[in-house]
């Protein structure tokens, strides 16, 4: 089967097209049909980690099943400097700084939460964090918007790990450029209260006599 692609922004300038008609076996998703162009323009990679999808003018997941003459829009982040992201990976601050930092930044407003040795008097040997990944980084890119709406701030980025995760590491970073520090402060505190209430995250308390599941329900 045959379905339309449209290139816009980095998408545009790595295939140098604005637009393709690409045949695809049926049953194809759109997250295949991404794989298959990362496949053919490497340079994809990057730019396809932060992007959303749409098909036929609506916002789908990666897992939507493309139809015959289905028009597919890959969204890179809409004012750069965004990135919200679940990983396995060792989260550091540094990374997430250069992400949003530009010349129209005054400042730049962090929040790092880290694993603590103690919880409820008892203590902690270590975390284990797991999240529903697809809708937790659907649910910070919400947060991003409401960030966008209320603020007028579009260089944000979080980024939350899950894993095994010992006392001292760092769990989440939150970062947010604004040209002045007050709104600064009050997006990143709202980004991180948001995620404690909305965001599909829980984590396992392991102490020296036991240990519970917490997380989301706060």
């Amino acid at each position: 089967m045959k379905v339309k692609v449209k290139f816009f922004a980095a998408f545009r300038e790595i295939t140098k097209q604005k637009d393709a008609t690409i045949e695809v076996p049926n049953g194809t998703t759109v997250g295949g049909l991404l794989d298959l162009l990362v496949d053919e323009h490497p340079r994809l990679a990057g730019v396809s980690k932060t992007s959303r999808f749409v098909v036929d003018q609506e916002f789908v997941d990666a897992d939507t099943v493309l139809g015959e003459g289905s028009e597919v829009v890959f969204v890179p982040p809409v004012a750069g400097g965004q990135r919200f992201e679940i990983t396995e990976d060792v989260v550091t601050v540094e990374d997430l700084i250069s992400e949003v930092t530009d010349d129209t930044a005054g400042a730049v407003v962090t929040f790092i939460g880290v694993v603590r040795g103690n919880s409820q008097g008892k203590r902690v040997l270590y975390l284990e964090y797991e999240a529903y990944k697809e809708m937790a980084e659907k649910k910070l890119a919400e947060i991003g918007e409401e960030i966008r709406e209320k603020w007028g701030l579009g260089r944000i980025a979080v980024r939350h790990r899950v894993g095994h995760l010992d006392v001292g590491e760092t769990a989440v970073v939150v970062a947010i450029a604004s040209p002045h520090r007050k709104e600064g402060f009050e997006a990143c505190q709202y980004a991180i209260d948001r995620l404690k209430q909305v965001v599909p995250i829980w984590k396992k308390e392991v102490w020296e006599d036991g240990e519970v599941w917490v997380g989301w329900q706060e």
